[in-house]
Protein backbone atom coordinates (compact mmCIF):
# COMPACT_ATOMS: atom_id res chain seq x y z
CA UNK A 1 0.00 0.00 0.00
CA UNK A 2 3.06 2.37 0.98
CA UNK A 3 4.52 1.59 -2.45
CA UNK A 4 1.12 2.46 -4.49
CA UNK A 5 0.56 5.59 -2.53
CA UNK A 6 3.80 6.80 -3.37
CA UNK A 7 3.84 6.00 -7.09
CA UNK A 8 0.77 6.15 -8.15
CA UNK A 9 1.09 10.26 -8.37
CA UNK A 10 3.83 9.90 -10.67
CA UNK A 11 1.67 6.96 -12.79
CA UNK A 12 -0.37 9.52 -13.26
CA UNK A 13 1.18 12.39 -14.68
CA UNK A 14 3.46 9.49 -17.02
CA UNK A 15 0.15 8.30 -18.36
CA UNK A 16 -0.67 12.23 -19.16
CA UNK A 17 2.70 12.66 -20.94
CA UNK A 18 2.40 9.87 -23.11
CA UNK A 19 -1.49 10.75 -23.83
CA UNK A 20 -0.23 13.90 -24.65
CA UNK A 21 2.64 12.87 -26.83
CA UNK A 22 0.65 11.15 -28.90
CA UNK A 23 -2.30 13.57 -29.68
CA UNK A 24 0.44 16.00 -30.30
CA UNK A 25 2.07 13.91 -32.71
CA UNK A 26 -0.57 12.99 -34.69
CA UNK A 27 -1.43 16.68 -35.12
CA UNK A 28 2.39 17.46 -36.13
CA UNK A 29 2.42 14.39 -38.53
CA UNK A 30 -0.96 15.80 -40.38
CA UNK A 31 0.46 19.43 -40.54
CA UNK A 32 1.94 20.68 -43.67
CA UNK A 33 5.83 21.91 -43.39
CA UNK A 34 6.47 19.62 -40.16
CA UNK A 35 9.50 18.13 -39.85
CA UNK A 36 11.49 15.87 -37.72
CA UNK A 37 12.51 19.12 -35.48
CA UNK A 38 8.35 20.37 -35.11
CA UNK A 39 7.77 16.26 -34.17
CA UNK A 40 11.23 16.14 -31.61
CA UNK A 41 9.82 19.45 -30.08
CA UNK A 42 6.25 18.78 -29.73
CA UNK A 43 7.10 15.47 -27.76
CA UNK A 44 9.62 16.86 -25.41
CA UNK A 45 7.45 19.64 -24.98
CA UNK A 46 4.86 16.90 -23.89
CA UNK A 47 6.68 14.68 -21.95
CA UNK A 48 7.80 17.40 -19.50
CA UNK A 49 4.40 16.93 -18.40
CA UNK A 50 6.23 14.06 -16.07
CA UNK A 51 7.25 16.77 -14.02
CA UNK A 52 4.27 18.97 -13.36
CA UNK A 53 3.76 18.13 -9.96
CA UNK A 54 6.93 17.39 -8.43
CA UNK A 55 9.23 19.84 -10.24
CA UNK A 56 6.54 22.38 -12.03
CA UNK A 57 8.99 25.50 -13.00
CA UNK A 58 10.65 22.78 -15.04
CA UNK A 59 8.00 21.55 -17.02
CA UNK A 60 6.49 25.06 -17.52
CA UNK A 61 10.36 26.23 -18.79
CA UNK A 62 10.91 22.66 -21.17
CA UNK A 63 6.78 22.49 -22.44
CA UNK A 64 7.13 26.59 -23.22
CA UNK A 65 9.78 26.88 -24.81
CA UNK A 66 9.45 23.68 -27.18
CA UNK A 67 5.75 24.37 -27.92
CA UNK A 68 7.47 27.78 -29.15
CA UNK A 69 9.05 26.22 -31.94
CA UNK A 70 6.15 24.13 -32.69
CA UNK A 71 3.54 26.92 -32.57
CA UNK A 72 6.16 29.45 -34.69
CA UNK A 73 6.91 26.84 -37.30
CA UNK A 74 4.13 25.00 -38.49
CA UNK A 75 1.18 26.95 -36.72
CA UNK A 76 -1.25 23.74 -35.61
CA UNK A 77 -3.38 25.72 -33.72
CA UNK A 78 -4.75 25.25 -30.12
CA UNK A 79 -3.55 21.69 -29.56
CA UNK A 80 0.20 23.49 -29.38
CA UNK A 81 -1.20 25.40 -26.22
CA UNK A 82 -2.03 22.02 -23.84
CA UNK A 83 0.76 21.41 -22.94
CA UNK A 84 1.69 24.94 -21.98
CA UNK A 85 -1.90 25.04 -20.19
CA UNK A 86 -1.00 22.05 -17.53
CA UNK A 87 2.40 23.59 -16.95
CA UNK A 88 0.89 27.10 -16.37
CA UNK A 89 -2.17 25.01 -13.82
CA UNK A 90 1.05 23.50 -12.01
CA UNK A 91 2.97 26.57 -11.05
CA UNK A 92 0.44 28.39 -10.04
CA UNK A 93 -1.25 25.61 -7.88
CA UNK A 94 2.43 25.12 -6.50
CA UNK A 95 2.41 28.95 -5.63
CA UNK A 96 4.36 30.73 -8.18
CA UNK A 97 3.49 33.88 -9.73
CA UNK A 98 5.45 35.54 -12.01
CA UNK A 99 6.89 32.68 -14.14
CA UNK A 100 3.76 30.99 -15.51
CA UNK A 101 2.80 34.78 -16.04
CA UNK A 102 5.41 35.38 -18.53
CA UNK A 103 5.33 32.01 -19.30
CA UNK A 104 1.21 32.64 -20.62
CA UNK A 105 2.16 36.39 -21.75
CA UNK A 106 5.54 34.94 -23.67
CA UNK A 107 3.45 32.12 -25.20
CA UNK A 108 0.13 33.88 -26.27
CA UNK A 109 2.46 36.99 -27.80
CA UNK A 110 4.29 34.59 -30.07
CA UNK A 111 0.50 32.74 -31.04
CA UNK A 112 -0.58 35.88 -31.34
CA UNK A 113 2.58 37.35 -33.78
CA UNK A 114 2.38 34.19 -35.77
CA UNK A 115 -1.47 34.33 -36.52
CA UNK A 116 -2.17 37.44 -37.29
CA UNK A 117 -5.26 38.60 -39.37
CA UNK A 118 -5.41 37.13 -42.67
CA UNK A 119 -6.19 39.02 -45.44
CA UNK A 120 -9.61 38.41 -46.16
CA UNK A 121 -10.30 40.07 -42.68
CA UNK A 122 -12.08 37.06 -41.49
CA UNK A 123 -10.62 37.25 -38.43
CA UNK A 124 -10.86 33.76 -37.51
CA UNK A 125 -7.29 33.84 -36.41
CA UNK A 126 -8.14 36.67 -33.62
CA UNK A 127 -10.90 34.42 -32.46
CA UNK A 128 -8.74 31.44 -31.75
CA UNK A 129 -6.22 33.75 -29.80
CA UNK A 130 -9.07 34.81 -27.37
CA UNK A 131 -9.79 31.54 -27.20
CA UNK A 132 -6.19 30.53 -26.09
CA UNK A 133 -6.27 33.53 -23.43
CA UNK A 134 -9.88 32.16 -21.68
CA UNK A 135 -7.82 28.80 -21.37
CA UNK A 136 -4.98 30.22 -19.56
CA UNK A 137 -7.11 32.62 -17.47
CA UNK A 138 -8.61 29.84 -16.36
CA UNK A 139 -6.09 27.43 -15.90
CA UNK A 140 -4.44 30.08 -13.89
CA UNK A 141 -8.24 30.60 -11.42
CA UNK A 142 -8.09 26.99 -11.18
CA UNK A 143 -4.85 26.77 -9.98
CA UNK A 144 -5.17 29.36 -7.76
CA UNK A 145 -8.69 27.68 -6.14
CA UNK A 146 -7.22 24.48 -5.68
CA UNK A 147 -4.38 26.11 -3.84
CA UNK A 148 -6.66 28.49 -1.82
CA UNK A 149 -8.79 25.23 -0.91
CA UNK A 150 -5.75 22.56 -0.26
CA UNK A 151 -4.25 25.59 2.54
CA UNK A 152 -8.05 26.31 4.04
CA UNK A 153 -8.30 22.05 4.25
CA UNK A 154 -4.54 22.21 6.10
CA UNK A 155 -5.46 25.05 8.44
CA UNK A 156 -8.46 23.26 9.17
CA UNK A 157 -6.39 20.11 9.95
CA UNK A 158 -4.25 22.10 12.35
CA UNK A 159 -7.05 24.07 13.62
CA UNK A 160 -8.26 20.58 14.94
CA UNK A 161 -4.84 19.29 15.71
CA UNK A 162 -4.68 22.33 17.86
CA UNK A 163 -8.49 21.74 19.48
CA UNK A 164 -7.43 18.41 20.41
CA UNK A 165 -4.22 19.23 21.84
CA UNK A 166 -5.87 21.96 24.03
CA UNK A 167 -8.14 19.19 25.07
CA UNK A 168 -5.68 16.77 26.40
CA UNK A 169 -3.26 19.26 28.29
CA UNK A 170 -6.89 20.24 29.85
CA UNK A 171 -7.77 16.83 30.57
CA UNK A 172 -4.50 16.67 32.14
CA UNK A 173 -4.34 19.47 34.18
CA UNK A 174 -8.29 18.88 35.58
CA UNK A 175 -6.67 15.33 36.50
CA UNK A 176 -3.51 17.03 38.02
CA UNK A 177 -5.82 19.34 39.96
CA UNK A 178 -8.12 16.13 41.60
CA UNK A 179 -4.60 14.38 42.62
CA UNK A 180 -3.87 17.29 44.43
CA UNK A 181 -7.31 17.07 45.71
CA UNK A 182 -7.26 13.55 47.00
CA UNK A 183 -3.65 14.15 48.19
CA UNK A 184 -4.85 16.87 50.46
CA UNK A 185 -8.04 15.09 51.61
CA UNK A 186 -5.98 11.90 52.22
CA UNK A 187 -3.47 13.99 54.38
CA UNK A 188 -6.01 15.37 56.13
CA UNK A 189 -8.17 12.82 56.76
CA UNK A 190 -6.04 9.87 57.73
CA UNK A 191 -2.20 10.64 58.30
CA UNK A 192 -2.98 12.77 61.31
CA UNK A 193 -5.40 9.45 62.84
CA UNK A 194 -2.60 7.29 61.72
CA UNK A 195 0.27 9.46 63.23
CA UNK A 196 -2.07 9.21 66.64
CA UNK A 197 -1.90 5.69 66.31
CA UNK A 198 1.74 5.09 66.28
CA UNK A 199 2.20 7.80 68.94
CA UNK A 200 0.17 6.12 71.45
CA UNK A 201 1.28 2.92 70.59
CA UNK A 202 4.49 3.98 70.84
CA UNK A 203 4.15 5.33 74.04
CA UNK A 204 2.41 2.54 75.42
CA UNK A 205 5.39 0.23 74.55
CA UNK A 206 7.35 2.60 76.15
CA UNK A 207 5.77 2.75 79.16
CA UNK A 208 4.79 -1.22 79.12
CA UNK A 209 9.08 -1.38 79.07
CA UNK A 210 9.90 1.07 81.72
CA UNK A 211 7.61 -0.61 83.94
CA UNK A 212 9.37 -3.49 83.43
CA UNK A 213 6.18 -5.51 82.05
CA UNK A 214 5.76 -7.91 79.01
CA UNK A 215 4.83 -5.95 75.71
CA UNK A 216 1.51 -7.47 74.32
CA UNK A 217 2.14 -8.84 70.78
CA UNK A 218 -1.00 -6.66 69.66
CA UNK A 219 0.36 -3.97 70.70
CA UNK A 220 3.87 -4.16 68.92
CA UNK A 221 1.65 -5.32 65.80
CA UNK A 222 -0.37 -2.31 65.61
CA UNK A 223 2.62 0.04 66.16
CA UNK A 224 4.65 -1.87 63.31
CA UNK A 225 1.74 -1.97 61.06
CA UNK A 226 0.83 2.07 61.66
CA UNK A 227 4.51 2.40 60.91
CA UNK A 228 4.06 0.43 57.83
CA UNK A 229 0.64 2.38 56.78
CA UNK A 230 2.63 6.03 57.30
CA UNK A 231 5.06 4.79 54.60
CA UNK A 232 2.95 3.86 52.52
CA UNK A 233 0.90 6.67 52.84
CA UNK A 234 3.72 8.70 52.54
CA UNK A 235 4.34 7.21 48.69
CA UNK A 236 0.94 7.25 47.56
CA UNK A 237 0.46 11.26 48.47
CA UNK A 238 3.94 11.72 46.59
CA UNK A 239 2.90 10.04 43.58
CA UNK A 240 -0.26 11.78 43.74
CA UNK A 241 1.39 15.45 44.11
CA UNK A 242 4.21 14.49 41.71
CA UNK A 243 1.85 15.42 38.24
CA UNK A 244 5.10 15.34 36.01
CA UNK A 245 5.64 11.55 36.68
CA UNK A 246 4.18 9.57 33.30
CA UNK A 247 4.34 5.84 35.09
CA UNK A 248 2.00 6.93 37.97
CA UNK A 249 3.28 4.00 40.16
CA UNK A 250 2.85 3.83 43.41
CA UNK A 251 6.32 2.41 45.14
CA UNK A 252 4.11 -0.28 47.24
CA UNK A 253 5.20 -3.59 48.70
CA UNK A 254 5.47 -6.70 47.19
CA UNK A 255 6.33 -10.25 47.61
CA UNK A 256 9.56 -9.81 49.52
CA UNK A 257 7.61 -8.35 52.23
CA UNK A 258 5.47 -11.51 52.64
CA UNK A 259 6.99 -12.93 55.70
CA UNK A 260 6.56 -9.55 57.70
CA UNK A 261 2.95 -9.59 56.34
CA UNK A 262 2.47 -12.67 57.72
CA UNK A 263 4.63 -12.33 61.20
CA UNK A 264 2.29 -9.39 61.85
CA UNK A 265 -0.97 -11.20 61.02
CA UNK A 266 0.62 -13.85 63.73
CA UNK A 267 1.58 -11.25 66.47
CA UNK A 268 -2.68 -10.22 66.04
CA UNK A 269 -3.36 -13.83 67.38
CA UNK A 270 -3.93 -15.89 63.75
CA UNK A 271 -2.53 -18.53 62.98
CA UNK A 272 -0.91 -18.58 60.05
CA UNK A 273 1.44 -20.84 57.96
CA UNK A 274 3.24 -19.92 54.59
CA UNK A 275 4.05 -22.41 51.33
CA UNK A 276 5.88 -21.68 48.74
CA UNK A 277 6.23 -23.66 45.63
CA UNK A 278 8.14 -23.43 42.44
CA UNK A 279 11.26 -20.92 41.77
CA UNK A 280 10.95 -17.19 43.44
CA UNK A 281 12.16 -15.42 40.71
CA UNK A 282 11.69 -11.32 40.04
CA UNK A 283 7.95 -10.36 39.05
CA UNK A 284 6.55 -7.62 37.19
CA UNK A 285 5.50 -4.87 39.38
CA UNK A 286 2.15 -4.89 39.11
CA UNK A 287 1.63 -8.70 39.56
CA UNK A 288 4.09 -8.34 42.94
CA UNK A 289 2.22 -5.62 43.94
CA UNK A 290 -1.29 -7.15 43.11
CA UNK A 291 -0.02 -10.69 44.80
CA UNK A 292 1.25 -8.62 48.08
CA UNK A 293 -2.16 -6.78 48.48
CA UNK A 294 -4.23 -9.91 47.91
CA UNK A 295 -2.46 -11.54 50.64
CA UNK A 296 -3.13 -8.72 52.74
CA UNK A 297 -6.85 -8.03 52.11
CA UNK A 298 -7.40 -11.98 52.60
CA UNK A 299 -5.62 -12.17 56.10
CA UNK A 300 -7.40 -8.89 57.10
CA UNK A 301 -10.60 -10.97 56.49
CA UNK A 302 -9.73 -13.72 58.13
CA UNK A 303 -8.90 -11.86 61.26
CA UNK A 304 -12.07 -9.58 61.01
CA UNK A 305 -14.76 -12.43 60.04
CA UNK A 306 -13.44 -15.70 60.69
CA UNK A 307 -13.73 -15.53 64.27
CA UNK A 308 -10.25 -17.25 65.40
CA UNK A 309 -9.80 -19.40 62.41
CA UNK A 310 -6.02 -20.79 61.05
CA UNK A 311 -5.02 -19.61 57.58
CA UNK A 312 -2.82 -21.32 54.34
CA UNK A 313 -0.95 -18.99 52.40
CA UNK A 314 0.34 -20.50 48.82
CA UNK A 315 2.23 -18.77 46.55
CA UNK A 316 3.20 -20.48 43.31
CA UNK A 317 5.39 -19.75 40.89
CA UNK A 318 4.44 -20.92 37.39
CA UNK A 319 6.18 -20.94 34.17
CA UNK A 320 3.30 -18.10 33.20
CA UNK A 321 0.98 -17.40 36.56
CA UNK A 322 1.21 -16.44 39.77
CA UNK A 323 -0.96 -18.14 41.89
CA UNK A 324 -1.90 -16.73 44.58
CA UNK A 325 -4.42 -18.73 47.14
CA UNK A 326 -5.45 -17.86 50.73
CA UNK A 327 -7.82 -20.58 52.63
CA UNK A 328 -8.77 -20.18 56.55
CA UNK A 329 -10.59 -23.35 58.32
CA UNK A 330 -13.57 -20.73 59.89
CA UNK A 331 -17.14 -21.16 59.41
CA UNK A 332 -18.04 -19.94 56.41
CA UNK A 333 -21.35 -21.24 54.91
CA UNK A 334 -21.06 -22.19 51.07
CA UNK A 335 -24.94 -21.96 51.35
CA UNK A 336 -24.55 -18.54 52.51
CA UNK A 337 -21.88 -16.55 50.29
CA UNK A 338 -21.31 -13.60 52.37
CA UNK A 339 -22.05 -10.04 50.35
CA UNK A 340 -19.04 -8.90 48.93
CA UNK A 341 -17.40 -5.88 50.47
CA UNK A 342 -14.86 -2.87 49.21
CA UNK A 343 -11.79 -6.04 50.01
CA UNK A 344 -13.16 -8.49 47.88
CA UNK A 345 -14.30 -5.75 44.93
CA UNK A 346 -10.49 -4.16 45.14
CA UNK A 347 -9.40 -7.51 44.32
CA UNK A 348 -11.42 -8.61 41.54
CA UNK A 349 -10.40 -4.63 39.96
CA UNK A 350 -6.62 -5.60 40.40
CA UNK A 351 -6.66 -9.30 39.12
CA UNK A 352 -8.76 -8.25 36.03
CA UNK A 353 -6.66 -5.16 35.62
CA UNK A 354 -4.08 -7.62 35.05
CA UNK A 355 -6.07 -10.17 33.05
CA UNK A 356 -6.11 -12.81 35.61
CA UNK A 357 -8.73 -14.75 37.50
CA UNK A 358 -10.12 -14.40 41.06
CA UNK A 359 -11.70 -16.91 42.80
CA UNK A 360 -13.10 -15.94 46.11
CA UNK A 361 -15.88 -17.92 48.06
CA UNK A 362 -16.59 -20.42 51.32
CA UNK A 363 -15.30 -23.55 50.90
CA UNK A 364 -17.65 -26.90 50.51
CA UNK A 365 -15.90 -28.45 53.28
CA UNK A 366 -15.80 -25.01 55.58
CA UNK A 367 -14.08 -21.70 55.66
CA UNK A 368 -12.88 -19.42 52.83
CA UNK A 369 -10.69 -19.54 50.19
CA UNK A 370 -9.09 -16.90 48.01
CA UNK A 371 -7.20 -17.89 45.08
CA UNK A 372 -6.03 -15.45 42.50
CA UNK A 373 -4.04 -16.61 39.25
CA UNK A 374 -1.98 -13.61 37.92
CA UNK A 375 -0.41 -13.84 34.32
CA UNK A 376 3.19 -13.27 34.05
CA UNK A 377 3.20 -11.61 30.78
CA UNK A 378 0.99 -8.50 29.37
CA UNK A 379 -2.35 -8.17 30.10
CA UNK A 380 -4.83 -9.55 28.22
Amino acid sequence: MRFTGRWRPLAQDGLLAAVMAVLLAIVVLNTPRAGALDLTAALAGSLALVAWRRAPLVSLLVSTACMLVVAAHIQPGPPAAFPVLVSVFGAVRAGHRLAPALAGVLFLGADLVAHLPAADGSGQNLHSAALLVGWFVAAGVAATMIRHRQAYLEAAEQRAAEAERTREEAALRRAGEERLRIARELHDSLTHSISVIKVQAGVAVHLARKRGEDVPPALLAIQEASGDAMRELRATLEVLRDSGRSDGEVPASGLDRLDDLVERARSTGLPATVTISGTRRELPAEVDRAAYRIVQEALTNVSRHAGGAAAAVRVDYADEKLVVQVDDDGKADPDAPPVPGTGLLGMRERVASLGGRLRAEPRPAGGFTVRAELPLGEPS
